[in-house]
């Protein structure tokens, strides 16, 4: 991973030195660093594999419909030794070195054995255990899993949408810092030939020497200018290949977004529907409500079926498990009757975590209208001034032409040559800005609205599949009768009882009317 960090640096770096009339010959669109990074991006990699074991709880979930079959084995020794024994109502020594006692490990009167006892034996079993019924316990685990790996989902999505948005400012940095970059240079050309130009009128007495240094200056300024713009071009150069994985190559004109919205309205209808956010949160709050049955159902009895059979061998020696064998079968009920509070305590926790995840739906939907008023907004003020940068552009390229003709017949001076073309590299990098911000404002608004994901940028890119996983894995260790199990555990299991529907919420309407009737356009 280091290595190929430092490949890509070097890459991005040698590209820079390289500069802008020495780039590769091949062209890169948009579609190919949105492709390559929906294929490659670290960060959208993780979230999938952590979308991959996400999925995995639905397994661990549904593992209580199936029987648990667990076996044990072990050996024992045993060895007693006794310095007195006691037979016939008397305490017998014991010379355990078998002088002074002949029978000391033999059978003493009245049947007792004295000295050093040793035995041993060998122990095996197997059990299993089956719920029959679980009041809902496991049915609403079930329920609350397939609602959090939904939520996993859309927050998968919403990840790919933030990259895709960092592949889109990245890409649009790097054009319009390219841009700049040429302006710069075309710059210096114009002022080194202007300087070129003083030089000979000075030597002539057309000018003065002020005049000269005046050149000099602004060129000298435009030297810094085209410093800094070759820096900034490495800077996003070096971003770009952080989030595509590659460094950038000749960058072709920025493509028009698929599926920006014709109006604020359209897009806050939209928004309120398929971003995200709001659609995690809502299953979000589906898991909680499901987590609300599953405490209650902790107050009601559960059924499981039991067996288990196993055997005892009593000596290493001769080794038979079957010298005594045991099998056991049975069905236990279990029945809650006194807890210290625990089950009430579950279920004001899971309902206080319901409530806030009722919350969190609002506050997800409030979020979406700002963050499609602000994308909006800034859509249109990047449109105003893009129309008026083009419309500075134009006129400034004409004023320049102008005052450098007027200048030739002296009717201008030196200084008000440079001011101009000043002027006009000034209008040209804010122009190249207002398009770059347009684009980027464009695109956080399709991300508001929940539309900037691979596929919707580019139709013919392999989209992933996330539920491809989830029913890859969904019934693994599954048997015959997990069906019959999960219908008979929520027959009488506590039903979910969904939050009040927050899209009906009055001060939600109240904000949505009011900021489709403040928002720019209207």
């Amino acid at each position: 991973m280091l290595k190929r960090s430092r490949a890509l640096a070097s890459v991005a770096l040698v590209t820079l030195v390289m500069g802008a009339g020495a780039a590769p010959a091949w062209a890169e669109t948009l579609q190919d660093a949105i492709g390559l990074a929906y294929r490659t991006n670290p960060t959208l990699l993780a979230q999938r594999a952590n979308q991959r074991a996400l999925d995995e709880t639905i397994v661990q979930a549904r593992s209580g419909l199936r029987p648990t079959i667990s076996a044990s084995a072990g050996v024992d020794y045993s060895r007693t030794r006794a310095d007195r024994v006691t037979t016939a109502g008397q305490s017998i020594p014991i010379d355990t070195n078998g002088d002074s006692i002949p029978d000391a490990f033999g059978v003493l009167p009245g049947g007792t054995t004295g000295g050093t006892t040793e035995s041993d034996g060998a122990t095996a079993s197997i059990s299993l255990s089956q719920n029959i019924w679980t009041a809902g316990r496991t049915a609403r685990g079930i329920d609350a899993a397939e609602a959090n790996v939904r939520a996993g989902r859309e927050n998968l999505r919403e990840v790919e949408q933030q990259v895709m948005a960092s592949v889109i400012q990245a890409y649009a940095d790097v054009v319009r810092d390219m841009e700049i970059l040429r302006i710069r240079q075309e710059n210096i050309t114009v002022l080194r030939r202007q300087l070129d130009e003083s030089n000979a009128r000075f030597e002539v007495g057309e000018i003065t020497r002020t005049d000269v240094a005046q050149s000099e200056a602004r060129l000298a300024q435009s030297d810094a200018d085209l410093a800094n713009a070759q820096a900034q071009l490495s800077v996003s150069r070096a971003a770009y290949a952080a989030v595509v994985g590659q460094a950038p190559a000749n960058m072709e004109t920025l493509p028009v977004l698929p599926g920006l919205p014709s109006d604020f309205d359209a897009a806050l209808d939209v928004a309120l529907v398929e971003n995200p956010g709001v659609r995690a949160a809502a299953y979000a709050l589906q898991a909680a409500e499901a987590n609300v049955a599953a405490a209650r159902a902790e107050y009601l009895p559960s059924a499981r079926l039991q067996a288990s059979y196993g055997g005892t061998a009593n000596d290493l020696s001769g080794f038979d498990l079957t010298d005594r064998t045991n099998f056991t079968a049975g069905a236990t009920v279990s029945v809650p009757l006194f807890t210290g509070g625990l089950n009430r305590s579950r279920v004001a926790q899971a309902l206080e975590r319901a409530n806030a995840a009722q919350i969190g739906v609002e506050g997800e939907r409030r979020g979406v209208l700002q963050s499609v008023s602000s994308a909006y907004a800034q859509t249109v003020a990047a449109k105003s001034t893009l129309q008026a940068g083009e419309q500075a552009v134009r006129a400034a390229s004409v004023a320049a032409e102008g005052v450098r003709q007027e200048a030739q017949v002296g009717l201008r001076t030196t200084l008000d040559v440079l001011n101009q073309e000043l002027e006009l590299r000034s209008a040209q990098v804010t122009l190249a800005s207002a398009r770059r911000n347009q684009y980027v404002a464009q695109a956080q608004l399709l991300a508001a609205m929940g539309r900037l994901g691979g596929p919707n940028l580019d139709p013919t890119i392999a989209a992933y599949d996330a539920e491809a996983n989830y029913s890859s894995v969904r019934n693994r260790g599954g048997l015959p009768w997990d069906g019959v199990v999960e219908a008979l555990d929520r027959v009488a299991s506590p039903s979910i009882q969904p939050a009040a529907d927050v899209e009906d919420a009055p001060i939600d309407a109240q904000l949505k009317s009011e900021i489709v009737r403040t928002a720019p356009g209207n």
